[in-house]
């Protein structure tokens, strides 16, 4: 189905947060978080089809990346307080009062960072594919690490270990990791690609933040944890997470666990993006849950 969309930006600490709405039926809308940090958000483009239920799916690409990029270094500015302050500053200019909140990856992150700041209007909370700490992120992403081919592991260490991390054999090595525990679709779709591509090149956000990849954590978050604030969460909520996901059953356990009533779906035949892998049944599942507090 053919929806209405509808692009703009909005000014943001001197600088211009680009944003794109989906659909414009009247029940709540959904505002979807995207990951990397510093990734954009068209790898969730598949989230499209929520608007077929009557409702608006807005995206905005996060400071610094894709269509909000800006043409300076500034390292020092991207920081966790940065992108809480953010989601306000898009909910006031779009006159987003009431929304269901999901957020993805660094995305589900973020959103679980917003909520202890106890915003009002967030009908429901999804958390797909998120850690509650970079800590368990990391010793379960090396665990996973452990499993691939020994010749992969031992390229990996090697760039590391000499801080070739940006090298092609290094970038070869990583897509095998990705391949099992990051979208198992392959070739992967466009819209994803589109957000791998603007990875690949480098982004500043996700190498000051994050650092080269998923496993090795350098960056800035690499001691970020909310695990013992997670009940103060108060929204109903869904986790999300795939059977093969770097964001493994132990990580979404912990986040179910800790946000007091929520419910948790493993999708089986999915790694680290199941909207994608089982998109039609990732739909199904999100619709029914976020229905319900409309």
């Amino acid at each position: 189905m053919a929806h209405r969309i509808v692009e703009g930006t909005i000014p943001f600490k001197g600088y211009q947060t680009w944003y794109r709405i989906v659909g414009e039926g009247d029940k709540t809308p959904l505002l979807c978080l995207h990951g990397g940090p510093g990734a954009t958000h068209d790898y969730l483009e598949s989230l499209d089809a929520m608007a077929d239920t009557g409702r608006r799916v807005i995206y905005y690409d996060q400071l610094g990346c894709g269509r909000s990029a800006i043409d300076v270094s500034k390292p020092e500015l991207w920081t966790v307080e940065l992108y809480v302050e953010e989601v306000d500053v898009v909910r006031r200019a779009l006159s987003l009062d009431r929304i269901h909140l999901l957020g993805q990856s660094w995305g589900g992150m973020l959103a679980m960072q917003y909520m202890l700041t106890q915003p009002p209007g967030i009908a429901s909370l999804t958390i797909a594919s998120s850690p509650a700490s970079m800590k368990q992120w990391v010793a379960e992403a090396n665990r996973l690490r452990e499993e691939l081919p020994p010749e992969v592991q031992a390229t990996l260490l090697e760039h590391e270990i000499a801080g070739t991390t940006s090298s092609q054999q290094y970038k070869d090595a990583t897509k095998v990791f990705n391949d099992r525990h990051v979208c198992r679709l392959l070739p992967y779709p466009d819209y994803v690609k589109r957000s791998f591509d603007y990875l690949d090149e480098g982004g500043e956000v996700y190498n000051t933040m994050n650092g080269p990849n998923e496993f090795h954590v350098i960056g800035t978050i690499r001691d970020w944890d909310i695990i013992d604030r997670l009940p103060e969460i108060k929204a109903p909520t869904l986790v999300t997470s795939g059977r093969h996901d770097e964001a493994t059953p132990l990580i979404a356990e912990t986040v179910k666990n800790g946000i007091p009533g929520a419910q948790w779906v493993i999708f089986e035949n999915s790694s680290h993006s199941s909207h994608v892998e089982e998109a039609d049944r990732y739909m199904q599942v999100l619709t029914q849950f976020i229905s319900q507090y409309d």
